[in-house]
């Protein structure tokens, strides 16, 4: 089975092409984004609607409690596992997302540990108490840069989970094994500067009006998926360290650096085709016409 990935940074059409390309082939959608996997959180994720779920079989969109820890190997596991259902009732299948780590584990071109090292993480654990998360990225960036690139350097959790994969012992970092039975092709969504720089802008004042500050409220500081970009500004706002204005200046600037962390992720990613919207719709046509 021939899966295409769609791919490419937030706000670059991933989901309306998805959503036009299923309904013309009677794929399934599944889900790689790493933050569209909680439940509750909608507007700041920009998950699937529940209309645009009506429409189309959806999968790893909107299932897991926002505080609980999801991983790429795990993801790898639901993925595959969804991915095989949809062949068994005899239909396509898209994989849409953003996350560019789980896609690369999803498709092999990545080593993951199997295993983990009790000592190297009350190590990290030590570290991360001891330094700010920016200390331990400029770390991360010294083993393994692509990743690097593609972390937040605030976002202290993936970063001592990404140093404990890049300082693992050799013996331990072993090839995640491929979905198997499936042959993935990966075309990146390459939308003009400025023309993303609207539809960041226009994300963004949709996310203020669509109720983005009553959901960061309601998820809470203290959920893993609080730190996805837009929880942290809009739940400084409602702490009263920021105005109105400054809110959606904060969210604008995030969200472009989450993009630009994006885009250089993927210039990294072995085997990608490169894509205007046009022509990652013939691309992934092609690919399920196959």
């Amino acid at each position: 089975m021939i899966v295409p990935i769609l791919t490419g940074a937030t706000c670059s059409g991933k989901t309306a092409l998805a959503l036009e390309l299923a309904e013309r082939f009677d794929a399934e959608i599944v889900g790689a984004d790493s933050r569209q996997i909680y439940r509750g959180m909608p507007v700041g994720t920009a998950a699937p609607t529940a209309a645009e779920r009506a429409r189309v079989p959806h999968h790893l969109v909107d299932f897991l409690d926002p505080h609980e820890r999801y991983s790429a190997a795990r993801f790898v596991a639901d993925a595959t596992a969804a991915l095989a259902g949809v062949r068994a009732r005899g239909k396509r299948a898209l994989v849409v997302g953003g996350t560019g780590f789980y896609i690369r584990a999803l498709t092999g071109d990545v080593a993951l540990s199997n295993a983990f090292d009790p000592a190297l993480r009350e190590r990290l654990a030590r570290e991360a108490w001891l330094h700010p998360p920016d200390v331990l990225h400029a770390w991360l960036r010294t083993r393994d840069a692509a990743r690097a690139a593609a972390l937040a350097p605030g976002d202290g959790y993936r970063i001592v989970r990404a140093l404990e994969i890049a300082l693992a012992p050799p013996r331990e970092n072993v090839p995640f094994p491929r979905a198997t039975g499936f042959t993935f092709r990966k075309i990146v969504l390459d939308v003009p500067d400025g023309e993303l720089e609207a539809r960041i802008a226009r994300r963004v004042d949709a996310m203020l009006a669509g109720g983005l500050l009553e959901e960061a409220e309601r998820i809470g500081s203290g959920a893993v998926a609080a730190d996805a970009v837009g929880y942290p500004q809009a739940l400084a706002y409602l702490a009263g360290r920021s105005t109105a204005t400054e809110l959606r200046a904060a969210l604008v600037r995030a969200t472009r650096r989450y993009a630009k962390r994006q885009r250089t992720w993927f210039r990294s990613e072995p085997g990608v085709t490169w894509a205007d919207p046009a022509g990652a719709l013939r691309h992934a046509c092609a690919v399920l016409e196959a």
